[in-house]
């Protein structure tokens, strides 16, 4: 697929480029071409990234067109190739990662890898066909059981063994060079109030909303070197949303239109652009408000309210 990325709408005003500037940044799950990984890699590299380095797995083909981009407009940016959910694969981009980035890890790693289901009636039993026999639907029902738990398990599989993984290793990797580590996990608004019929979606996207608490209490007396939080983004037009771009149906639930990669890559600038201490343990949520001709983009910070209640004897 040839780079369809237009490079000017990634250069964003001043303000915008203290999240990134002078910054060593790898994002995972940058490869494919009009994906959010895509709008973030160019996003970093664009406005003052000291180095960035661009994951992907099987979009090969883009990515190396992205990062040609990226050095022809004067970026210091580097290809990493692994599947994420294959610990030996992504073991083996360590060494090469630090090399790239002047012997030192990145202090800037989003988590993006992730797929999308097609979707599936989650629970529900398969209608009946006229005149079909018995066997026959038994065999059907078996198979669409299957093949739809097999879509959702690529799902959990590459969001949350990504992202579990990519954690360990790197957050790792900063303790170990006393560098500090920003994370940011990628996760959708759709983890806190469910589409239908993309269970494995749902699941995968909130199970990340916890890695930061998690990778805190793990970390010890170390937790003051790696900070880590969470975005909620609304429907973004990609390759795995372009379909829904014309159906208000869909995406109308949460925004008057869906957000093009570099209207997201922009807001992503501005949270990133706040004081990492305010951002540390916090899950954040894009709004999109106005109309499709004009959206104001607003974040917003989620709480959850965790009570425990006794059960009456």
């Amino acid at each position: 697929m040839a780079f369809t990325a237009r490079l000017e709408s990634f250069r964003f005003a001043p303000e915008l480029q203290k999240g990134v500037a002078g910054r060593r940044v790898l994002i995972t799950g940058a490869g494919k071409d009009g994906g959010l990984g895509q709008a973030f890699a160019l996003a970093a590299g664009l406005n003052g990234a000291a180095a960035v380095g661009v994951h992907f797995h099987s979009s090969y083909i883009d990515g190396f067109d992205l990062v040609k981009a990226l050095r022809n407009a004067g970026v210091n940016a580097f290809p990493v190739q692994a599947d994420v959910t294959n610990l030996g694969d992504l073991w083996a981009t360590r060494s090469y990662v630090i090399e790239q980035m002047g012997g030192l890890p990145p202090n800037l790693l989003i988590c993006n890898s992730g797929l999308t289901e097609k979707g599936y009636s989650f629970g529900r039993a398969l209608r009946e066909l006229p005149d079909e026999p018995l066997a026959m639907r038994r065999a059907r029902v078996r198979q669409h059981f299957i093949d739809n738990l097999q879509e959702s398990r690529l799902v959990l599989d590459t969001k949350i063994d990504g992202f579990l993984a990519s954690t360990h290793l790197w957050a790792g990797e900063a303790v170990y060079h006393r560098e500090p580590l920003q994370l940011v996990y990628v996760s959708s608004r759709q983890a806190i109030d469910p589409g239908v019929s993309i269970p494995g979606y749902v699941i995968s996207n909130w199970a990340v909303l916890k890695l930061p608490k998690v990778l805190t209490v793990n970390l010890g007396q170390n937790a003051s070197l790696v900070s880590a939080s969470c975005i909620l983004l609304p429907f973004v037009r990609t390759g795995m949303t372009d379909e829904y771009a014309n159906n208000p149906r869909v995406f109308g639930r949460w925004q008057p239109r869906m957000l093009e990669t570099n209207e997201a890559a922009e807001a992503f600038m501005r949270l990133l652009s706040r004081p990492r201490e305010e951002l540390n343990q916090g899950i954040f949520e894009l709004m999109v408000q106005g109309t499709a001709e004009r959206i104001e983009l607003t974040w917003q910070k989620v709480i959850f309210d965790i009570r425990e209640e006794p059960l009456e004897e």
